[in-house]
């Protein structure tokens, strides 16, 4: 992820961090079922979890040494992504948000996300333009009777432009953590 981001207008600037605003009111607000409506129906939604890697003292010099790239498991490993899903889990999970029997989340856990450092790394034009895009993310997660917890991470999004906005077409959720202590990661990044 070293690659300089493409140029960018300050409208399409804009546009990408519109976006990222409106799906954070919508997280934080807990309207899943419109964040859906934000989401291609072709979409990958991966969280890939990390490893410690051991540097290799015949890399030295070499920045690729110490890349965040070789700690990720997901889905070109063969480790074990934290999450990879597909539309259809994703609308079962923000549908069970709303069910009766809903005890994980009862009384909902209280969340605020700020987005920042918002890249547009590569443009495919064409029929099926897509646009590559990296973020940064912290998320407050705040629960009754649990200790308050940040998130923080690194977003790798592919979005299509539509109407005006975008789809999010594919999801990379790089967690920044070296031990998991956190209360769940059962939520929309």
């Amino acid at each position: 992820m070293s690659e300089l981001p493409v140029e960018t207008t300050p409208l399409e600037q804009r546009q990408l961090e519109r976006f990222y605003s409106y799906e954070a009111r919508l997280l934080d607000g807990r309207q899943y079922l419109q964040w859906m409506q934000l989401v291609s129906e072709d979409i990958t939604y991966v969280v890939p979890s990390r490893v410690n890697v051991q540097v290799n003292n015949r890399e030295r010099g070499r920045e690729d040494m110490i890349s965040v790239e070789r700690e990720l498991e997901g889905e070109a490993s063969m480790g074990c992504p934290l999450r990879e899903e597909g539309y259809l889990l994703l609308m079962l999970r923000a549908e069970r948000a709303y069910k009766i029997n809903s005890w994980s989340e009862n009384p909902p856990a209280r969340t605020r996300r700020m987005v920042g450092n918002v890249e547009l790394m590569a443009r495919e034009t064409g029929t099926d333009e897509r646009w590559s895009v990296v973020s940064n993310f912290h998320l407050y997660y705040a629960r009754p009777g649990s200790d308050n917890v940040i998130y923080s991470g690194q977003r790798r999004d592919t979005l299509v432009p539509a109407a005006g906005s975008f789809r999010l077409f594919r999801r990379e959720v790089v967690l920044d953590y070296a031990n998991i202590e956190l209360p769940t990661l059962g939520l929309f990044f």
